[in-house]
C-alpha cells in the first residue's frame, strides 16, 4: 500500500517535535487520532519509527525516513503548485468539492458572479466523502471547496468562512426528544451518535460536540456521506448533529430536525490551496464571502 503525503506530513511533525502532544497541537488533531496514524504508517512500512519510552525518539528507520520524508513533502508542494500554474493556463474549469449539499442559494450567485466577472469560465462539483478530512485537496481533485470547519491543521489550505449557523439534531420519527420544539444538549448527550469517519478527527469531534462533553460519545456507527448518516438516523441506530441550513436542505418524513440549545455555532467556509494566486479562485472566494 502506498504512504500518502498526509501521513508524511503526521510523521515530520512528531519527529520535530519528539513530542505526540506537541504534534497533535501543531496540526490541530487529537493525540490519540496522530497515533492511529502514525501506527498505520508503521505497519505499511513494517518497521517501528518511534522509540516510545519515557520520552520519545527516532528509532534508525525514523532516522533514515525522516530526510527523505521532509524533500517529499517539500517536492510535493512544489510539484503541487507548477500543476496549478500549468493549468491556470489552460483550464477554464474550477472544480468545487463539497461534502454536504451546498444550498443557501449560493452557488447560483456565485456562478452569476464568475459568470459577469470571467466569461468563458465554469463551474463542476465533486462530492467528497467524510472520511477525507481535505475535502480533496490532498488528492488534487478540486481546486476549491466549500466546506464544514474545522479543517486539517497545516499551512496547505486557506479558508474564509462563509455563514454561521446554529448546529440542530436529527432524530427518528418517534424518538422521545422529537416532540419538542428545542432540545437542550445535555438531554442528547447521552444518545447513540452516528460519526463521521476516525479519519476526519477534528470534523468528528465538533458533530459529536466532543467539547461540550464530559464523557466521551456513544458512538453507534460511522457514516462516509451525509446521506449514509440520515439513513441511519432514519433506521434509528442513533442520533447526527447538522447545520440549521441542512436541516432544510434534507427535509424528509422519517426524520425530524430539531434546533438544539447550549451549543456553539457551525461555520461554512469557502476553501483554497494557500498560495494559489490564480484569478479565477480569488473571484470564486470573494464571490463566496459577497454572495453568502
Amino acid at each position: 500500500m502506498d504512504v500518502h503525503v498526509r501521513d508524511l506530513r503526521y510523521f515530520v511533525a512528531v519527529a520535530e517535535e519528539l513530542s505526540f502532544t506537541r504534534a497533535a497541537n501543531r496540526l490541530h488533531l487529537s493525540q490519540p487520532a496522530l497515533s492511529k496514524q502514525i501506527r498505520q504508517l508503521e505497519r505499511t512500512l513494517r518497521t517501528s519509527l518511534f522509540d516510545r519510552g519515557r520520552t520519545i525518539g527516532l528509532t534508525a528507520s525514523g532516522a533514515a525516513l525522516l530526510p527523505h520524508a521532509q524533500q517529499l513533502i517539500v517536492q510535493w508542494d512544489q510539484a503541487r503548485r507548477a500543476v496549478t500554474t500549468a493549468a491556470s493556463t489552460s483550464d477554464t474549469t474550477l472544480t468545487v468539492g463539497f461534502q454536504t449539499s451546498i444550498g443557501r442559494g449560493l452557488i447560483p450567485a456565485v456562478t452569476a458572479r464568475m459568470a459577469q466577472d470571467l466569461p468563458g469560465w465554469r463551474l463542476t462539483f465533486r462530492q467528497i466523502p467524510w472520511a477525507d478530512p481535505s475535502v480533496g485537496f490532498d488528492a488534487d481533485e478540486v481546486d476549491v471547496a466549500i466546506a464544514w470547519l474545522p479543517l486539517p491543521a497545516d499551512d496547505t489550505l486557506s479558508s474564509k468562512v462563509v455563514t454561521v449557523e446554529d448546529r440542530w439534531v436529527a432524530l427518528p420519527l418517534g424518538h422521545r426528544l422529537a416532540r419538542r420544539k428545542r432540545v437542550p444538549f445535555a438531554e442528547l448527550a447521552a444518545e447513540p451518535f452516528v460519526a463521521l469517519p476516525a479519519s476526519s478527527p477534528a470534523l468528528r469531534d465538533f458533530w459529536l460536540a466532543a467539547d461540550h462533553r464530559d464523557t466521551p460519545a456513544t458512538v453507534a456507527m460511522t457514516a462516509g456521506t451525509a446521506d449514509e448518516t440520515f439513513e441511519a438516523v432514519a433506521a434509528g441506530h442513533g442520533v447526527a448533529l447538522l447545520a440549521a441550513g441542512n436541516a432544510e436542505l434534507y427535509q424528509r418524513d422519517d426524520l425530524v430536525f430539531r434546533p438544539v440549545t447550549g451549543l456553539s455555532p457551525s461555520q461554512l467556509a469557502v476553501v483554497w490551496r494557500t498560495g494559489d494566486t490564480r484569478e479565477a479562485v480569488h473571484i470564486f472566494t470573494a464571490a463566496c464571502c459577497r454572495c453568502a
